[in-house]
């Protein structure tokens, strides 16, 4: 079923009017009813009682988004919400990071406590917790020295900052944002595809789709790097959805 974007909007934002002073703009804006003046909403296009939430030239209007330009900004507050949970994720784990180098000796012997405790209870069940891999990555841990772990600590804030800020650049769709999110995106997915080649599994291979997809999908469509025509017809084509636009052009005809 295909999604009326328009509508759907102004349901829950309400509807978008405005004056234009242009004569032969203005009535194709307005009608009058028995229950008072009505408007047409700049977003859906339906007549909205009551009076004008703006007015004045029609260069003045704001340029509210439609259709297209609607479904592509709600898939751009999708990713905005991806990386701003990956972002505080990562935060979370850079304190992780940061509390554990300055206490390795004392998880040491925490851990080394519970692993006493556990050996017997695996060994009954035929299974050798010594030679188990996470528990192996978790001992090779505690040899890292202090200054690596916190270089680590912070390459990990770093990364998350960078997520954080794409979050809040694609929630408002800045194009800033855009390139930044397909430029850091892009360098990641090496790494990504190594990680593979040393262990799959269902998360790795959906957060590599999704980064690939997310690439491919704003450059694409939000024409950067000159792709389709680059910000030129970028911004012709959001002007062209604009309904004060689509009025015009009418009006001139006629």
């Amino acid at each position: 079923m295909k999604i009326d974007w328009d509508r759907r909007t102004c349901a829950r934002r309400g509807h978008v009017t405005y004056a234009p002073d242009d004569p032969r703009l203005r009535v194709r804006l307005h009608a009058d009813t028995a229950l008072g003046e009505v408007w047409r909403c700049l977003r859906c296009g339906d007549f909205a009682l009551g009076e004008p939430h703006g007015s004045g030239p029609a260069a003045d209007a704001p340029l509210v988004p439609r259709g297209k330009v609607l479904r592509d900004l709600f898939i751009l507050r999708f990713l905005a919400i991806e990386r701003a949970v990956r972002g505080v994720f990562i935060v979370l784990v850079a304190v992780a990071v940061w509390k554990f180098s300055n206490s390795q000796d004392s998880v040491r012997r925490l851990f080394d406590e519970y692993l006493d405790v556990l050996r017997p209870v695996f060994r009954h069940f035929h299974y050798d917790l010594d030679h188990a891999p996470v528990v192996g990555t978790i001992q090779k841990t505690f040899d890292y020295k202090h200054s690596t772990l916190m270089l680590v600590a912070a390459l990990l804030l770093a990364y998350a900052v960078i997520e954080l800020v794409e979050a809040v650049g694609l929630w408002y769709a800045k194009r800033w944002a855009e390139y930044l999110t397909v430029v850091a995106t892009a360098a990641f997915l090496p790494l990504e595809i190594y990680e593979l080649t040393e262990h799959v599994s269902y998360l790795k291979i959906a957060t590599l789709v999704l980064n690939i997809l997310a690439v491919l999908y704003i450059a694409l469509a939000k024409r950067l790097f000159g792709l389709r025509g680059g910000r030129k017809a970028f911004e012709e084509e959001r002007h062209s959805a604009s309904l004060l636009e689509v009025e015009e052009s009418a009006g001139v005809m006629v």
